[in-house]
């Protein structure tokens, strides 16, 4: 299983989204400050879930970012988040 593949699959386990992007931008960001040449280092994520009513976007950021903590200690560089809550 690639990156990819295991953040969508942390994602989907904790968050239960109604809706759910992963996209790997690493090619983007060839030759800057923690990219690799074999990629999987650079993500951006959409994410609507319905746990994330009533949390500021900080608080939305901190639970992504504590989801993939083993993925930042293996190589994930960035991580660009979209998290909102799920509309009614």
């Amino acid at each position: 299983m690639n990156r990819l593949e295991r953040i969508r699959s942390i994602l989907t386990e904790n968050l239960n989204p109604a809706h759910l992007e992963v996209r790997d931008n690493s090619h983007e960001h060839a030759g800057h400050a923690g990219a690799r040449p074999a990629g999987e280092t650079h993500y951006e994520v959409v994410v609507i879930a319905e746990c994330f009513r009533g949390l500021s976007k900080v608080q939305r950021h901190q639970m992504i970012y504590k989801f993939l903590a083993e993925e930042f200690k293996t190589g994930l560089h960035a991580l660009s988040i979209d998290a909102k809550a799920d509309e009614p």
